[in-house]
């Protein structure tokens, strides 16, 4: 039996845009509009307020944890065109470590780099831009002169998420997916990073970083569907499945699951449901198997996909 939903008094004073866990699930972290991010404690059904962090002068939009092989680290993006990385600084006390302030316009997205990566966080704005923002770990400081800026989507980045640190079809190895790479066993062998990127101009992008991007930048991949804004993009976990998937939503109230059988092949679209309202979120279960989807009909909705290829609903949650 399912348990009820738990609902709590975050003690904003305007909307809230964010809500994220920490790895463990032991630590909430909600930003507002009211420029703040509150941070709570929690255990089962108890969440308890430990610190209110003030420093942002906008709304803010999203915050992010990092792994917990770096630490208590959270970080934020808001209206005023800020990135701001937090640390606990002990008995739950937070402080601001690094303020990133390159951007000229609202920060609209963030997103840690996998763990087997580094310590390297995105952030989309609405300037076009993307930072990657990196923490130099043998000079012990956030690392100017390594993190790098490039142009994704001139008329405005709305979402960035990055894939998986495991190739498609990794558990199977060359025995499962002949196109596919082996397992992977050491950092050194880890696949190229890869950023999907959302924007104003109605499309995802995909880009490799192998090394620091540059203004002039070309995605490998451009992927055209949405005849809107598109909202969200989220990569599904690699859990051996001999495929990859990528899921998008939008303003026109679509949303899209991308997949490529293999590194070379194309990407090919389906297009999830029907919808009434405009799309705002997409997210991926642990195992990569259930896609829920957020719109504005204060719904969210689940789909898997059946063995036609075909994406079904499975459940509907609603406020």
């Amino acid at each position: 039996m399912v348990s009820p939903p738990t609902s709590f008094d975050a003690q904003h004073e305007d909307i809230i845009h964010d809500a994220q866990f920490d790895y463990y699930g032991k630590r909430l972290a909600t930003c507002s509009s009211d420029h703040t991010i509150k941070v709570f404690d929690v255990d089962a059904d108890t969440h308890t307020l430990v610190d209110t962090l003030k420093a942002h002068t906008g709304p803010v939009w999203a915050v992010a944890w990092s792994h917990p092989k770096f630490g208590s680290l959270l970080a934020s993006a808001s209206y005023d065109g800020r990135v701001i990385i937090w640390r606990d600084q002990g008995n739950n006390v937070f402080g601001k470590v690094y303020e990133h302030t390159k951007h000229s316009a609202s920060v609209n997205s963030i997103a840690w780099a996998p763990h087997e990566y580094g310590l390297v966080l995105a952030a989309g704005s609405s300037d076009g831009f993307v930072s990657l923002i990196s923490y130099d770990e043998v000079a012990g400081k956030w690392d100017e002169d390594k993190s790098a800026r490039f142009l994704a989507h001139t008329i405005g980045v709305t979402a960035v998420a990055w894939a998986p640190a495991t190739s498609a079809g990794s558990l199977f190895g060359t025995a499962g997916n002949p196109d596919a790479p082996a397992a992977t066993s050491s950092a050194s062998e880890l696949p190229a990073k890869q950023l999907a990127t959302a924007g104003c101009d109605n499309l995802v992008k995909i880009w490799q970083l192998d090394g620091s991007p540059t203004s002039t930048e070309a995605p490998i991949a451009s992927l055209s569907a949405h005849e809107d804004w598109v909202r969200d993009v989220a990569w599904a976990p690699n859990v051996g499945i001999p495929a990859t998937y990528l899921a998008s939503c939008g303003q026109d109230k679509a949303v899209y699951v991308w997949t490529r059988q293999h590194a070379l092949a194309a990407w090919e679209k389906k297009k999830v449901g029907t919808f009434t309202e405009v799309v705002w979120r997409v997210s991926w279960s642990l195992a990569g198997d259930v896609l829920a989807v957020a719109a504005g009909d204060n719904k969210v909705t689940l789909w898997r996909e059946n063995v036609e290829g075909e994406w079904e609903a499975v459940s509907t949650l609603t406020e």
